[in-house]
């Protein structure tokens, strides 16, 4: 068998078999550009994914930070909205006489006619 594979066989020359071999030779040039068309498709294929997908985490992760940024300052308008709330009934409290009577007797030891204010010492458990 091996001695059959080394001797040389002689091609037959006639036209049909030239335009045979060309068309075979066309298919394999067709073929060897359809895989570079499709391995060039494709390589440009995942350079889009990637860059695709690399926005999009990178979108979701800036969304995540301000979704974050937004729950605090929700919590700090709340805590805002409930301090303003206050100071608002301060003012009002402040509009009245006997309201500013009290705090100047509390604060500034002030008394009416005929009153002693004692001070008392604070207790140990309402220090701490």
């Amino acid at each position: 068998m091996g001695s059959l594979r080394n001797k040389k066989i002689a091609k037959i020359q006639s036209s049909y078999i030239e335009q045979r071999e060309k068309k075979l030779q066309q298919k394999m040039k067709n073929r060897i550009g359809l895989k570079r068309r499709l391995i060039a498709f494709a390589i440009v294929a995942l350079v889009f994914l990637g860059v695709t997908v690399s926005t999009m985490l990178s979108q979701a992760s800036a969304l995540n930070e301000k979704q974050e940024k937004k729950e605090k300052l929700t919590t700090k308008l709340h805590s805002l909205e409930k301090e303003q709330q206050l100071l608002e009934e301060e003012i009002i409290k402040l509009n009245d006489d006997e309201y500013i009577a009290k705090i100047a007797r509390r604060d500034y030891f002030l008394s009416n006619e005929g009153e002693v204010i004692f001070n008392l010492p604070k207790k140990e458990e309402e220090k701490d």
